[in-house]
This record gives structure tokens, C-alpha cells and sequence, in this order.
């Protein structure tokens, strides 16, 4: 048990050294390990050398250290897990590499940023001419996806084109 401890004392250090979020949330796990294993060790030689009690205190404190640890974690990432919309100056900044992406987006209807772990989802409307070719809709469209997902704070974008915006909402849904 203590050489486990050890490794995974070590593998904790090595994970912090990153900075990419899944990698810091492993150093987590590890040092949650770390604790977990001494508090269950130290209980276990308390019960064997001092007192039987020893055992269930130290299961108690496991108990209360785990869920009050894991409820921290919810509580910082829950933003994350629930899908929160970044923040306007984000949107602003995608919005300016839209409309700068190519002359003949004519009008930008919707830009949409929200949280998926770490990163975001991107969702962009925009206005084309309605004479322009298919294949040339399709280059622009998929040339502006290809350069928003090099932003390395997205995760996925998806890029949906449009010949006019004064519509009403194509995916509206109505409840009978």
C-alpha cells in the first residue's frame, strides 16, 4: 500500500507539470489517492496498536474527506459540465473573425459559444448571396469551421449557412 502511495505521489507531481485540464484533473485523482491511502494506513496501524475504535474514525474521516473533496471538484466545473455560454467579449471576437473570414458573408445572424469541459462549441449562422454556387457556399463555410476549431479554446464548430435572415427560426419546436 505505501509503495502505491508512492507512485502515485510521484505520477501526482508529474501531472501538475501540464496544463492541459484533463491531465490537472488526473494530479487531482491521484492526490486524492495519496490522502486516501495515508488516512486508511494511519487508521488501520491506530487500531492495530492502540484502540479498535480507531478503524471506524478513520473510515468516517475517509468518508468526509471524500465527499467533501468531490463536491468541491462539482462545484468549480459545474460550469463546465452544464453548457454556459462564454462570455460577450468571446462572442464579440468570434463574431470579428466571422465577418472578416471571407467578402462575401453578407450578414453574420447568430453566434453562439458554449461550454463542453474545457472548451467551447461554436455555433455561426451566416448570410451568403443566394446566387452563389453550392460548391462555393461550401468552401466558405467549411474553410470558416476548419479556422475557428485552430482556436484553442474550441473544441468543435459548426458553421450553418444561410441566403437571407429575416426569417423565423428553421428549428423552432411546438408542443401539441
Amino acid at each position: 500500500m505505501l509503495s502505491v502511495t508512492f507512485v502515485k505521489l510521484a505520477l501526482c507531481v508529474y501531472c501538475r507539470s501540464f496544463t492541459n485540464e484533463i491531465v490537472k484533473a488526473y494530479a487531482q485523482d491521484h492526490f486524492f489517492d495519496v490522502v486516501t491511502n495515508l488516512i486508511g494506513l494511519i487508521a488501520v496501524l491506530l487500531a492495530n496498536y492502540i484502540s479498535d475504535w480507531m478503524d471506524p474514525v478513520g473510515a468516517i474521516i475517509l468518508a468526509l474527506y471524500t465527499i467533501r473533496t468531490w463536491s468541491l471538484t462539482v462545484l468549480e466545473n459545474v460550469n463546465s459540465l452544464v453548457g454556459k455560454s462564454a462570455a460577450p467579449e468571446y462572442l464579440q471576437k468570434l463574431t470579428y473573425l466571422c465577418w472578416n473570414h471571407h467578402k462575401a458573408i453578407k450578414h453574420i445572424d447568430t453566434v453562439r459559444a458554449y461550454t463542453f469541459g474545457s472548451h467551447y462549441f461554436v455555433e455561426v449562422d451566416i448570410v451568403l448571396p443566394s446566387d452563389m454556387p453550392l460548391q462555393t457556399a461550401h468552401d466558405i463555410g467549411e474553410s470558416l469551421q476548419e479556422k475557428l476549431e485552430l482556436l484553442p479554446e474550441i473544441e468543435r464548430a459548426f458553421v450553418h449557412l444561410d441566403y437571407e435572415y429575416s426569417h423565423k427560426p428553421e428549428h423552432a419546436q411546438t408542443h401539441h
